[in-house]
């Protein structure tokens, strides 16, 4: 990127995680220089949410990705509620258009996108690992793509049984002898930098005895979990593939261009060689 064309009229985007990656600055800002936008895309985190939802408004930032702890926690200080955000009580994307906030959620799309892009058969029986706002997206693309025979698995019974409950599947604290077909990873477990990025998050066994395994984690886009299903020949969809689909959408949101497959191509591919 050329800093010397920045300037005061620049646009800034912003994106909010527990632990911030260059998997959506990349992006964003490959496909800002390729398509000549007077853009720019930075990545933060923060202890202090409210805060920093108030920078947005107050310093006029167009948008801001919002990643985990903070999908949830964001939802009382928008102005408004796109319905991919008030279907499923969860925040990945704030538009900021003079000063009102409004949240979407495109996780949710994609993850609809890539369990029917990669054939993911309906009637398989699926376990989903997580109770937080990506699995919140999970578990509600799962039901609106058809799967009816899976579980929520959660340790936190408060967070866990509801969410189940509310999608119509049953909640466990754990797999157990469980060996579903489908295993979904929606908690931070494997990701870079985190206390628990050399773990998986489930048993091995049922790793080894799923037949697909779709990891939201974005960063590394290798994580143990992707590692060992690899390894094991099973089909893998990874968190780069959310992280590249959503962030498509959030683009669109932010400046209104939609572009070509090549183009977001290139910007994949661009993300993850960083």
């Amino acid at each position: 990127m050329d800093i010397t064309a920045i300037s005061k009229d620049t646009t800034l985007c912003i994106s909010l995680s527990g632990r911030p990656s260059n998997l959506g600055t990349r992006f964003h800002n490959h496909l800002y220089a390729e398509l000549g936008l007077d853009f720019l895309y930075k990545a933060f985190t923060t202890t202090d949410l409210p805060a920093a939802v108030a920078g947005i408004r107050a310093l006029g930032i167009r948008g801001c990705g919002v990643s985990m702890p903070f999908k949830e926690d964001v939802i009382a200080l928008v102005d408004s509620m796109d319905d991919s955000a008030l279907a499923i009580t969860s925040v990945n994307t704030i538009v900021n258009t003079d000063g009102h906030l409004r949240a979407y959620n495109t996780d949710y799309v994609a993850v609809v996108s890539l369990l029917r892009d990669h054939g993911v058969d309906r009637g398989s029986t699926f376990a989903v690992l997580g109770s937080g706002g990506m699995a919140r997206a999970v578990v509600a693309a799962l039901r609106d793509s058809g799967f009816s025979e899976g579980v929520v698995v959660a340790r936190n019974e408060a967070t866990g049984r509801p969410l189940a409950e509310e999608y119509g599947y049953p909640w466990r604290p754990e797999v157990g002898s469980a060996r579903p077909a489908l295993v979904i990873n929606a908690t931070p477990v494997g990701m870079a930098g985190g206390p628990a990025s050399g773990d998986l998050p489930v048993e091995a066994a049922v790793v080894d005895a799923a037949g697909t395994v779709f990891e939201v984690v974005a960063m590394p886009i290798e994580t143990p979990l992707v590692r060992r299903a690899r390894a094991n020949g099973s089909m893998v969809i990874t968190g780069a593939e959310v992280q590249a689909l959503q962030a498509t959408e959030q683009f669109v949101l932010y400046t209104g261009i939609r572009p070509t497959d090549e183009q977001l191509a290139r910007a994949a591919e661009f993300s993850r060689a960083g």
